[in-house]
């Protein structure tokens, strides 16, 4: 997924300009929140087209040589764009393979996550370097202009960095470091700052959230709700993702606060047990249906998403056939299914039985296929049911109104009619028909 971060405000003068472009996960997102605040705090002015910024900086995602490639096309287009821009390479691709992206004339910057917190201050004096002008920067005069900046429905806020599980395929380890939690007080100050701009949906992101606060005195990640919970006024809380382990009658407790929101996205990886333990998952496929069984026991209309992965080292037919028929048993509501990618410096990497290409875009075809039906059933199963919709965004149609659209609290894409200005606010309403991806919603009230 590729997003940027809107324009709001008035320039300010002698300030630069900068477009934030986000490569994949929710983390990635949240880091790029981070990045547009620091700008704003030295000056620039966020702005929606390459063409017009001083500074491009693409945050990219390395999880799969499909996101490295995207990113290579990105920073050369950014350059073709606006020859004169600072183009900066920044993330998790940068983390693995600095060399690799210095050697793309294209790029000005690589900037890892390690060095992100130094990355406006490098791209500063970079660009004032091609200007022949000192390295400056300007401050806004209110923190309403920062607000006004970054401006959206939904926020990300990052509650835990890297990872300690090192499963086989995974890259992660490597570009996010070991596993260290962000303190409890930082994460409420965080959320009544975002609340303040205007955001009615926190979504806490990490990269194994399960385990946050293990390495902090008295903190956990139920205890972490509950906190943010009981000391803000927040509307809408989502925890991006859980692994099936971590699932626990004692966690699910906090959804009976309806502003938790009932979504969980969960990773399954894959349907067969051998194949679970080649990749070093912490979790069997009975332990995963058991996980599953307990959200839909504990939480009405829960929607649970997954990630796949499909041709595996040494995944044969028989572990594929396992898995379709595990992700048709269990209908998720969204599914993210991947043809496996070796990742140099992983143990996956270097494992026999590599699967041919052919065969993984085969097998990821066939479970893109079947989780297809689970994704249209869920949504059937939700047709005349009244939800909350945060709605986000609108186009004109031809008889004058706006398509609003916008998502459930269960992480349901929503449509509907309306001349009304919906934007950034959350309305009861009632659900219809699938149209496109989207199920058409009457609204209710405001």
């Amino acid at each position: 997924m590729t997003s940027r971060a809107s324009p709001a405000g008035a320039p300010v003068a002698g300030a630069g300009t900068v477009v934030i472009e986000t490569h994949g996960c929710k983390l990635n997102q949240a880091d790029s929140a981070i990045l547009a605040r620091e700008f704003a705090n030295a000056g620039y002015r966020l702005v929606d087209r390459r063409r017009d910024a001083d500074i491009i900086v693409i945050n990219t995602c390395t999880v799969t040589s499909t996101a490295d490639s995207k990113a290579r096309q990105a920073l050369r287009a950014a350059h073709r764009a606006n020859p004169q821009a600072v183009v900066v390479a920044a993330g998790c691709y940068p983390e693995r393979a600095a060399d690799d992206l210095r050697r793309i004339p294209e790029v000005s910057l690589v900037v890892g996550n390690r060095t992100k917190p130094d990355l406006v201050a490098m791209a500063t004096a970079e660009s004032a370097k091609r200007r022949g002008t000192p390295a400056q920067s300007r401050a806004y005069g209110d923190d309403n202009a920062q607000a006004g900046i970054l401006r959206r429905s939904r926020a990300m806020v990052k509650i835990q960095e890297g990872c300690d599980q090192i499963c086989a395929y995974c890259i992660v380890p490597k570009v996010r470091g070991r596993e260290r939690s962000v303190p409890p007080a930082e994460i409420v100050a965080a959320i009544r700052s975002n609340l303040a701009a205007g955001f009615k949906e926190i979504t806490l992101t990490g990269t194994q959230l399960g385990t946050y606060g293990f390495d902090l005195d008295g903190a956990d990640l139920p205890g972490l709700l509950d906190r943010i919970l009981g000391e803000t006024e927040l509307r809408r809380l989502r925890v991006s993702s859980l692994q099936a382990h971590e699932i626990s009658s004692d966690l699910l407790k906090r959804w009976d606060d309806p502003r938790l929101c009932p979504h969980f996205h969960v990773p399954l990886q894959s349907g067969s047990d051998s194949v679970l333990k080649g990749m070093r998952r912490r979790y069997d496929t009975a332990s995963f249906r058991k996980a599953v069984m307990t959200i839909r026991e504990r939480v009405a209309d829960a929607a649970i998403t997954t990630d796949l992965i499909a041709g595996f080292p040494g995944e044969t037919e028989e572990d594929h056939a396992a898995g379709l028929a595990l992700v048709g048993e269990i209908e998720f509501a969204d599914a993210h299914v991947f043809p496996y990618s070796q990742r140099p410096g992983t143990s996956a990497h270097y494992m026999q039985d590599q699967v041919t290409p052919t065969e993984k875009r085969r097998r990821a075809q066939e479970l893109s296929a079947i989780a297809e039906v689970g994704f249209e059933r869920f949504r059937a199963q939700m047709k005349g049911k009244v939800r909350p919709v945060l709605w986000e965004t609108a186009r004109p149609l031809g008889n004058g109104a706006m398509l609003w659209s916008g998502l459930t609290d269960n992480y349901v894409r929503a449509c509907t009619e309306s001349n009304t200005e919906l934007e950034n606010s959350i309305s009861q309403a009632r659900l219809g028909d699938l149209h496109g991806k989207a199920l058409r919603a009457i609204v209710l009230e405001g």
